[in-house]
């Protein structure tokens, strides 16, 4: 294949498996915020400890321990706070190991970058495929402690990881680290110690199934009541029976309000979590719970009403329909968003275009969406694209994680699936072989558009270069390939293939020339077409005699 990698088999990517609803808790009185918070502080303190403990037993945690963590817990709060508190610690935790094999894989990437430039001669040129040598000695010195330094850190890390160690921050790390740059991030020390705090403040239920209403430490009625069991220290705090706290604030969910209602009616499990938005000073409410597990459809089946391709961009979608067979069909479409602004802004605009995508997917009668499986990680390091530090900074801004979980959540809800392809070449492909031949004076064709027929086609199972389907291919059968180029010379010859005699709708044969007078019909009814005058001066015979002047001849 001339050093072209092997591709990734393409897959029908599983449905979500869980859903998640929010609402703002309105209307709440001063007492209902003090208790809030109480709450918030006293569970975060105890999830604080937990984690701590849980970071000190590393690889040799346990179901014992975790159990005996559970019931240290439970004199402070409740058992089934004691039960929410230990298994997000213990989910907190793997995210932790699953974010320091990335770092890890990160590091090697870069340290493998380096020693390859490192190893080539100063000055040597680079190609498509590999970086080449540094520009000058200082350049090359100055790599070489990079490379050293790495391989520090890199050793470093695995000698944690065998260990079982993690480096956990509740509350986040970046905004740790925004305490030391409060100028730069516009806040003053009392607004990001109420940010810090809030973000500490542990105030979620785990839902129980045959519960009253589903969930047991923070129940929501029919109707839209909240109340929350305040955990032992706090019952005094209580302003009903049972140790709790009825807030004054009622919630009624906007969106996917019928089917939380009759799990809560059904007595089904839903968690719910409260947060404080400090920018706004707006209390949340977010109820989730589980869904069946949906049994993904074949392949085979997605593919069977065509494919709309899907180029993801840094600032749109470039989309490409597809019918069953790999031709495009109708024009390219765009769906553009801006990322720019804050976390919110972004997730707004992704969602806003890919709501118009499956709409369109939707009207264009297919089954599934064709995307690249894309991951950045060996994208964003310095080593490779050192120099390029708005391409490092574009491809860090493409948000390809939540895009994919955005994307599969919610065309299942319109019962589109999504087809994941591998990313390689599709760029170089589609511009190559479908960006000119679908240009017209109507239709303007980029780069990206042409990605996207590469992509549904690589997700239909059709070769992206070749650009033959097998509808064209049963054209080749009858005999219908491309004629001669039109300037009716002999460079290119006849068609490349002719048809059978058995085949249908093969060229039929010629009828016999004659001697018979031009314009007299034939036995089988033609007549013969007279020749018509040349329209050529090349075509015209010649009248003209070439002498030889004796006076041009040399001796």
């Amino acid at each position: 294949m001339g050093g072209v990698r092997e591709l990734a088999v393409s897959f029908v990517v599983p449905g979500p498996c869980g859903v998640a609803v929010r609402d703002r808790l309105k209307h709440l009185t001063p007492q209902d915020e003090n208790v809030l918070r109480a709450v918030g502080a006293h569970q975060g303190a105890l999830a604080s400890r937990d984690l701590k403990a849980r970071c000190a037993d590393g690889l040799e945690h346990g179901a014992d321990s975790w159990a005996l963590r559970k019931r240290d817990l439970t004199p402070l709060s409740s058992s089934r706070i004691a039960g929410a508190i230990t298994k997000a610690t213990h989910d907190q935790w793997a995210l932790a190991r699953r974010c320091q094999a990335a770092h890890m894989k990160t590091l090697a990437a870069g340290m493998k970058t380096l020693r390859h430039r490192l190893s080539l001669p100063v000055g040597e040129k680079g190609t498509k495929r590999a970086a080449g040598g540094y520009r000058s000695k200082g350049e090359w010195f100055r790599k070489s402690r990079r490379l050293a330094a790495l391989e520090a850190r890199h050793a470093a890390v695995v000698a944690d990881r065998q260990a079982g160690r993690v480096r956990v921050v509740r509350g986040g790390r970046r905004l740790l680290n925004t305490r030391h740059h409060l100028a730069e991030a516009r806040l003053t020390e009392e607004q990001w110690r109420q940010r810090w705090e809030a973000e500490r403040w542990f105030i979620a239920a785990d839902g129980e199934s045959g519960k009253r209403f589903g969930n047991e430490t923070i129940r929501v009625t029919p109707d839209g009541e909240v109340s929350i069991r305040l955990p032992a220290p706090l019952a005094h705090l209580a302003n009903a029976g049972h140790g709790r706290y009825v807030l004054a604030s009622r919630i009624a969910f906007a969106h996917r309000g019928v089917e939380w209602a009759d799990r809560i009616e059904a007595n089904r499990a839903v968690a719910y979590r409260i947060h404080l938005d400090t920018g706004r000073g707006r209390w949340y409410l977010t109820a989730s719970w589980q869904r069946p597990v949906v049994k993904t459809i074949p392949l085979e089946a997605a593919r069977a009403r065509g494919m709309i391709g899907v180029d993801t961009n840094a600032d749109h979608f470039a989309a490409y329909r597809l019918d069953r067979h790999g031709n495009p069909v109708g024009h390219p479409h765009r769906f553009p968003y801006d990322l720019s602004g804050s976390a919110g802004h972004r997730d707004a605009q992704i969602r806003h275009a890919l709501t118009r995508l499956i709409n369109w997917a939707v009207r264009a009668g297919v089954a599934a969406i064709g995307i690249e499986d894309l991951d950045f990680t060996a994208e964003k390091t310095r080593e490779k694209h050192g120099r390029r530090k708005r391409f490092r900074q574009l491809v860090s801004g493409i948000p390809t994680g939540k895009l994919k979980a955005r994307l599969v959540s919610m065309a299942a809800e319109h019962g589109l699936s999504v087809v994941a392809v591998d990313p390689a070449y599709t760029s170089l492909w589609g511009a190559q072989h479908w960006q000119k031949p679908l240009t017209t004076s109507h239709r303007t064709m980029s780069r990206h558009d042409a990605a996207g027929i590469a992509i549904g086609r690589r997700a239909l199972g059709h070769p992206v270069r070749d650009g033959v389907s097998p509808a064209r291919t049963q054209l080749r059968a009858w005999g219908r390939t491309a004629p001669p180029p039109h300037d009716r010379s002999d460079r290119a010859g006849h068609r490349t293939a002719q048809a059978g005699p058995g085949a249908r709708g093969r060229e039929g044969t010629r009828p016999p020339t004659t001697d018979r007078p031009p314009g007299e019909p034939s036995p089988n009814g033609t007549r013969k077409r007279e020749p018509s005058a040349s329209n050529t001066v090349r075509d015209a015979p010649s009248t003209q005699q070439w002498v030889q002047d004796s006076l041009m001849r040399t001796g």
